[in-house]
């Protein structure tokens, strides 16, 4: 007989790498806002946790769903529970989770704004900090001038980690990936006039300097807020209950 396929620890920590802070564009994985994993034969239970009780409910309630679909997706996993912790929201955002109520169903006539223009907010802002990042690699590594910018393609770049994520980030907002695409453009893949580029290059260093410096400072008051009582690194606190073995 052949034995019973069942997702594996990693299967589960993977799936979660591809959930990111809004705000960061970092996974929650590498943040250390997985605060546990608990995998048995009905499922899976992911806790989750942040840096305080009075990080925005939005920003909250999108990691949460969003991890939550991600577990979703993965094959062979069974029930997916997502529970947010220590957040003064927690019970409102677990109970919508639960009941797969949506972020309206969820806040009601708290939600002002629609999570379809919050992503876009931040993806736009992802995409100007991995475009500025390419573009100043670029810069140190050859002889092009910044008068020259406009004229980069995305095939002038080099490949590697930054490049993946300036693509991965021009998907997320509808932009084209095709090797003769302009790099410097503006959120609607337009490019940048010659005369605009010293002044949206300094903007888009402005919000990544602005984006790495959060990350830190969320990163230093999850530290502070769980130093007595857990780890805060990257790794979760891993529970296997099974009776069944993985594939």
């Amino acid at each position: 007989m052949t034995a019973a396929v069942v997702c594996t620890e990693q299967d589960v920590l993977m799936a979660l790498s591809t959930v990111t802070d809004p705000e960061l564009d970092e996974p929650i994985t590498d943040l250390g806002f997985v605060r546990s994993v608990t995998l048995d034969d009905d499922g899976v239970t992911v806790h989750l946790r942040l840096p305080t009780a009075f990080c925005s409910p939005n920003f909250a309630y999108l990691m949460a769903s969003d991890a939550l679909d991600a577990l979703r997706l993965v094959e062979d996993i069974g029930e997916v529970r997502v529970l947010l912790d220590d957040h003064h929201d927690s019970d409102k955002i677990n109970a919508g989770l639960a009941a797969d109520a949506g972020y309206v169903g969820t806040f009601g006539s708290e939600a002002e704004e629609s999570l379809h223009e919050l992503r876009r907010t931040f993806r736009s802002k992802a995409h100007a900090a991995a475009m500025e990042r390419c573009v100043e690699a670029h810069l140190k590594t050859t002889d092009v001038g910044v008068n020259e910018i406009y004229r980069l393609t995305l095939s002038d770049l080099a490949p590697g980690k930054a490049k993946a994520a300036l693509l991965r980030r021009r998907i997320g907002i509808g932009l084209s990936i095709c090797p003769a695409s302009r790099v410097f453009v503006d959120d609607d893949g337009k490019r940048i006039a010659p005369e605009s580029v010293p002044m949206r290059l300094r903007f888009a260093k402005s919000v990544r300097i602005s984006m790495e410096g959060n990350a830190h400072f969320c990163r230093g008051l999850l530290a502070t807020r769980y130093a007595d009582s857990e780890s805060v690194g990257a790794t979760p606190r891993i529970t296997n209950l099974r009776t069944r073995s993985p594939r």
